[in-house]
């Protein structure tokens, strides 16, 4: 058995020590934060190939017990012309499809889980340094203390303090030239089917929606923004001239976008969009980095989550199946590079038909148009919906 150090006690962080605890790891949470995340975060849809990996961790009913069904999808233009509807990932052999769910709400039942089944969690330890011998690893916190173990995981995100220790010289996530926001609005008759996602690239800016089975209506948008913006450009962005600022990007599409952000009593303050096109250093020795602290994917994707939960099951399958944890790391990459590369250059060409110019929104619009008259078969996003892990097979 193992004492496993996992910075980073998030979403990626919990499930990683859940399955390690699976199969008979001792992994030891430590939250640089000194609270829980409960009411932080805005929502995601879960993609089935990211709930197929929960199953032989025994947290596939209880994450579908958070959320609702999202079974297909319709995309379409800014003058209401509808292109295509297919389904979301498709239904799993149980008939398990994609759920959407509030993000704070999957953390929570997440680290609930994890504290049932005996991991510990340490709130308040903000990670500073790590060294390693060839029998274990050493973990610095700001606060002064130490945690000894024999691995240690990066779970840390976007801003990975563990890929720094690593290699100081690795590379700054790069932005994707896009804003996000979102939020919830109620008192709409809309005429859609609950659980059917909506998405529409519009004329100034992408908005989706779906509509919950309470009759709510959870969107999202993403607004064009052709440089990374500082965090004092954002904070004169928040307020009430942001929603005028949607409001005037939606109005000239013919969608409910513009009812929809009206009946919303709040919404999201903008957050920029980043994504790693590659990380050359994912471990070294017994140290390791799983999630977004590897290889963070735009929200364009719809597999930011899932591929979190596919790292977390395949690398506790390497460390139950591989004695040595530098070998079981090197096995863990091997297994996982290649697949989350490609699906963070999927999840950038997805994103960039979202934010193109004047001249190319209308040729975007012509070669969607076109695209949609393929086959469903032909859809480059099935790839990642269809990849499936077997937990069963021993890790060569």
């Amino acid at each position: 058995m193992a004492r496993v150090l996992i910075a980073g006690g998030g979403i990626a962080g919990a499930i990683t020590a859940i399955a390690l605890h699976e199969v008979g790891h001792e992994p030891v949470l430590y939250e640089a934060y000194d609270r829980s995340a409960e009411g932080v975060g805005a929502f995601l849809t879960l993609a089935v190939n990211g709930l197929d990996a929960l199953t032989p961790l025994g947290l596939k009913p209880l994450v579908k017990d958070l959320g609702f069904d999202t079974p297909r999808m319709t995309l379409g233009l800014g003058n209401g012309r509808r292109l295509s509807e297919f389904p979301l990932g498709g239904p799993l052999p149980d008939g398990t499809v994609s759920q959407t769910v509030l993000r704070s709400d999957l953390y929570v039942a997440l680290r609930d889980e994890a504290a049932r089944r005996g991991v510990a969690t340490e709130f308040g330890k903000r990670l500073t340094d790590a060294t390693q011998t060839a029998d274990g690893v050493t973990a610095a916190f700001a606060d002064g203390t130490k945690s000894e173990g024999d691995v240690l995981i990066g779970a840390d995100g976007l801003r990975s303090t563990v890929r720094r220790i690593l290699d100081p010289s690795a590379p700054s996530p790069r932005y994707v030239p896009l804003l996000n926001t979102g939020g919830f609005a109620r008192g709409l008759d809309l005429d859609d089917e609950p659980g059917v996602m909506h998405m529409v690239f519009g004329r100034k800016a992408f908005f989706a929606h779906v509509l919950a089975p309470d009759g709510a209506v959870w969107w999202f948008a993403n607004v064009p923004h052709a440089s990374e913006p500082t965090e004092s450009e954002l904070a004169a962005m928040r307020g009430p001239g942001w929603r005028k600022r949607l409001l005037d990007l939606v109005r000239p599409d013919r969608t409910p976008a513009t009812a929809i952000i009206e009946a919303s009593e709040n919404i999201y303050e903008p957050w920029a969009t980043y994504d790693f096109p590659t990380v050359p250093v994912w471990h070294r020795g017994r140290i390791g980095l799983i999630g977004d602290a590897a290889h963070a994917t735009s929200p364009a994707a719809g597999q930011g989550a899932a591929m979190a939960i596919e790292d977390a099951v395949t690398l506790a399958m390497c460390l139950r199946d591989v004695s040595d944890p530098a070998a079981a790391l090197t096995t863990f990459e091997t297994l996982r590079r290649g697949r989350v590369e490609a699906v963070v250059a999927q999840g950038k060409r997805n994103g960039d038909a979202k934010a193109p110019g004047p001249v190319g929104r209308v040729l975007r619009d012509f070669f969607l148009t076109r695209a949609m008259r393929k086959p469903a078969t032909d859809d480059p996003n099935r790839f990642m919906w269809d990849h499936r892990i077997d937990w069963a097979a021993p890790v060569a």
